[in-house]
């Protein structure tokens, strides 16, 4: 294997401990991913230097020019606190001509929009929920062919932000309360989408042109209480005591159909080429009663902390955390920017 210098983009706020205490719980440090990745490639043998990105591209720049590093290894969500201004990051390192992890900036664009990716898989003929956007400072209007229940979520926020129990809503009034609600408290667009009743599914892809989609994952909600929508909510992804105490945890997808596993991958793939991305992304559905798949969003450049989903999917197929590393690394070098020009 090459040793890389490597260039790990970070936000300025999660750059990672060079190393850390015997008995640190690094699972529940919000730079974790960070760390992961970082010590991982460097026990690799690979030379990793870590930059904090706020709202300056000018060190990218300079550590471009003085160290010339083989590659970025982009861990960015964002860029001065715009969720969507992850884009303009990569289109940066496209016009310094260095090699970058991840998804291009199209796919980027494409998929971070709720709205736009929807349309773009309908145009493919993938099963997508009826939708429709509010927009802060427009009229609130449910067109008649949205009936409840409905999901209302952020336009453009990720890792469920703005989704809780209250995001499902079966009645006008609570509709326009939780539009407004996302129009106030989040600050973007709102998106109300059909609710799919059913199970959550994710798949992992990783590739360019040839793609591997990792085995099907799911959400396992084993104690919610009765009444309950079984969602990824803010607290059920991200809160250790909420997932103790009402049971929820992921793995391989369990009691699917003959053959449906494959079904489902294929549509990732599917849905993958369709957003146009590239590097690694996770694509997440609603399975149906009828055991029909519905894909809510595609989230290019996913959670990669060692034993989180994309990880414990990768080693299930005998991919190590840092065979995942490598290989999204490798991708990265091969990207030509202007193949999908």
């Amino acid at each position: 294997m090459t040793k890389l210098r490597v260039l790990a983009l970070v936000h300025r706020h999660l750059i990672p401990p060079a190393t850390v205490d015997e008995g640190t719980d690094v699972t529940s440090a919000p730079w974790r991913t960070e760390y992961d990745v970082i010590s991982t490639l460097t026990a690799m043998g690979h030379e990793v230097r870590p930059l904090g990105v706020h709202d300056d591209l000018g060190e990218i720049r300079r550590l471009a020019d003085e160290w010339k590093p083989h590659i970025a290894f982009n861990l960015l969500e964002g860029f001065d606190d715009v969720t969507i201004f992850d884009q303009n990051v990569v289109s940066h390192l496209e016009l310094l001509k260095l090699p970058y992890t991840g998804c291009n900036p199209r796919g980027l664009l494409m998929a971070r929009d709720k709205s736009l990716s929807k349309k773009l898989l309908a145009y493919h003929r993938i099963a997508v929920p009826e939708f429709e956007v509010c927009r802060i400072g427009r009229p609130i209007r449910r067109h008649k062919r949205l009936t409840f229940p409905l999901i209302v979520k952020s336009l453009t926020q990720e890792a469920s932000i703005g989704i809780s129990q209250a995001s499902v809503v079966d009645t006008d009034e609570k509709l326009n309360e939780r539009v407004t609600f996302i129009h106030e408290s989040i600050g973007t667009a709102a998106i109300v989408e059909q609710y799919i009743e059913g199970r959550e599914l994710y798949v992992g892809v990783i590739g360019n042109q040839v793609l591997q989609a990792l085995p099907v994952w799911e959400l396992f909600f084993t104690n919610m209480p009765e009444g309950s929508k079984r969602i990824a909510t803010d607290r059920v992804k991200w809160s250790v005591k909420y997932q103790k105490k009402y049971g929820i945890d992921s793995g391989p997808a369990v009691e699917l159909a003959d053959g449906q596993a494959e079904k489902i991958q294929h549509l990732c793939k599917r849905a993958y080429r369709g957003l146009e991305l590239s590097g690694y992304a996770r694509i997440d559905l609603r399975l149906d009663e009828g055991g029909n798949a519905w894909v809510l969003e595609a989230n290019p450049n996913p959670q990669i902390a060692k034993g989180e989903d994309f990880a414990a999917s990768a080693e299930k197929v005998g991919l190590s955390y840092e065979g995942v590393l490598q290989r999204i690394i490798n991708l990265g070098l091969r990207w030509q920017p202007e193949s999908f020009a």
